[in-house]
This record gives structure tokens, sequence and C-alpha cells, in this order.
């Protein structure tokens, strides 16, 4: 999980601490540009696609978590 959070804030350009139940879309780092280096390291670290429809859903940086530790 801790690397998650690495991966995660490093994908954000993040300085702050993340915790798993904030909701990332709140973070003033969190853009367009975020969102597709999120998503890009989902693919490259976890093998995971997903689609920006499910990406919605998602609120907290806990649910991006278990999407991608999800097998």
């Amino acid at each position: 999980m801790e690397e998650f959070i690495e991966l995660f804030a490093e994908a954000l350009e993040r300085e702050n601490e993340i915790k798993m139940e904030d909701e990332f879309r709140n973070y003033e780092e969190w853009s367009s540009i975020a969102y597709l280096s999120v998503i890009a390291m989902m693919d490259e670290k976890y093998d995971t696609q997903m689609e920006m429809a499910d990406f919605k859903k998602l609120r907290t940086v806990q649910a991006v978590y278990e999407a991608c530790t999800k097998k």
C-alpha cells in the first residue's frame, strides 16, 4: 500500500501527504493531466486498464488502490 501511495503521489506530482480516505479529486494538483498520469501508472505498474466512465465512479485513493489490486 505504501508503494501505491508513493506512485499515486508521483503521478500527481503531489508533495503533501496522501491518505487512503482522501477524495483525490479535491487535491489542488488534480487535473486532466493528473488523470492521465494516474491511468498510465495503473496500467504500467498494476497492469490495470480502466475506462473513463469506470474511473469516474472512483472517489477515494482507497478505491483506486482496490481497482488496481483486485484480480
